[in-house]
């Protein structure tokens, strides 16, 4: 299989990533506002929870940039592959028992780790599958 479908993935998920770098700097008021339409509590007199959703939006943002960066030259980066995979996966789990015991609903916490399951399972596969033997 051609390497092209894992760098277009890798696009892909670095873009969508890279979007979080605008959560890092909107507005709290938005912030309190998606929360309630999801019909979460957000503590909205807290700096601490504003300061810890800002810097993982951050942080997601740089993870971005980084699968960009791995995409632009898969060749160079190539063992990064793996275990941006390895880490993905190990991620999902971790987020789950992380989202379980901050009480998230369940709806959050399956469709948060699923997805983040979904995403590092196939960045495992497309790995295996489109490296030269």
């Amino acid at each position: 299989m051609s390497p092209r479908w894992l760098i277009l993935f890798l696009r892909i998920i670095g873009v969508a990533a890279c979007f979080a770098f605008l959560a890092a700097i909107m507005p709290s008021h938005w912030m309190i506002e998606i929360a309630e339409e999801l019909r979460i509590d957000f503590p909205s007199q807290s700096p601490l929870a504003f300061y810890l959703a800002r810097n993982l939006s951050l942080l997601y943002g740089y993870v971005g940039a980084a699968l960009l960066l791995i995409a632009a030259d898969l060749t160079r980066y190539r063992p990064l592959v793996r275990w941006a995979a390895y880490g993905t996966l190990s991620f999902a789990l971790l987020q789950a028992v992380v989202d379980s015991m901050a009480g998230m609903p369940a709806w959050w916490t399956w469709g948060e780790s699923g997805s983040t399951l979904l995403g590092g399972g196939l960045l495992w596969w497309l790995d295996r599958h489109t490296r030269e033997s």
